[in-house]
């Protein structure tokens, strides 16, 4: 609606007020008819109504112009936009690697880390229960670097899945070698009331930020129960025969 027409509506009030004012002007009427009730009431609410109705008429097709042309320059919430000619994009790796620049995420470390972990690349000790497990990898910066002397520090509960809260049984730490590479022998570890299996473990490279965070196995039923798993931090396990191997890089962010 053209501001045009919103004048002539206006115009056409104005001069249907202008008539029943008009109106109100009229002759004395005879006694006879004085005497006779007038429906002034109906008139009364007439002529207020002419008398609102310009400003209102005006106010009320302005805004709904407005609506209107505004309303038709957007897409509807549930509009689908997508381009149906287009593939979706491939499915990638979850598990960053080294030269895309995302980096290893970080977790919580839990409530069950003992600092000053004893040095060792194996937590095996005699007479423990449990599936043996060899877990290998290499820490790197986002730029593919190799990280020597990194420090790569694992806690874990044992195949029950109890944390040895008194002493260091499944706990120690290791450094890289020059080619960023760390191996732990120890077992896999038991789950526990609202946790899947996984490691915990602390990696920090030499005058760098330390990053906290969680390993977890494939397949896992519970996995997609476990409130803190995250699929980037899946390990690649496999069986070589003696028992199953673990295989997870590490991605560092450099300061």
């Amino acid at each position: 609606m053209t501001y045009l027409t919103i004048i002539r509506i206006f115009g056409l009030a104005t001069l249907l007020n202008i008539g029943v004012k008009w109106q109100d002007q009229r002759v004395p009427l005879p006694n006879r008819l004085q005497a006779m009730p007038k429906p002034r009431r109906f008139d009364q609410s007439r002529r207020t109504l002419l008398r609102i109705t310009p400003p209102m008429l005006a106010a009320f097709f302005v805004a709904t112009c407005s609506r209107r042309f505004t309303n038709s320059a957007l897409p509807a919430a549930s509009e689908d936009t997508s381009d149906p000619g287009v593939s979706p994009s491939p499915v990638l790796s979850p598990t960053p690697t080294c030269g895309d620049e995302a980096v290893t995420p970080a977790q919580t470390a839990g409530p069950f880390f003992t600092p000053d972990s004893p040095e060792r690349t194996s937590l095996l000790e005699p007479g423990m229960t449990g599936t043996r497990i060899v877990v290998t990898g290499q820490v790197l910066s986002t730029r593919c670097t190799p990280m020597a002397n990194a420090l790569v520090d694992f806690w874990h509960t044992n195949d029950q899945g109890d944390y040895d809260n008194q002493g260091y049984t499944l706990r120690g730490h290791q450094f890289t070698d020059s080619e960023g590479r760390y191996r732990l022998e120890t077992i896999v570890p038991g789950f526990y009331p609202g946790r899947t299996r996984h490691f915990h473990v602390k990696v920090q490279a030499a005058n760098q930020p330390v990053l906290t965070t969680q390993l977890y196995f494939p397949e896992e039923p519970l996995n997609q129960r476990d409130g803190l798993f995250r699929p980037e931090l899946l390990m690649a396990v496999r069986d070589e025969g003696n028992g199953p191997q673990a295989l997870f890089d590490f991605v560092l962010a450099m300061s």
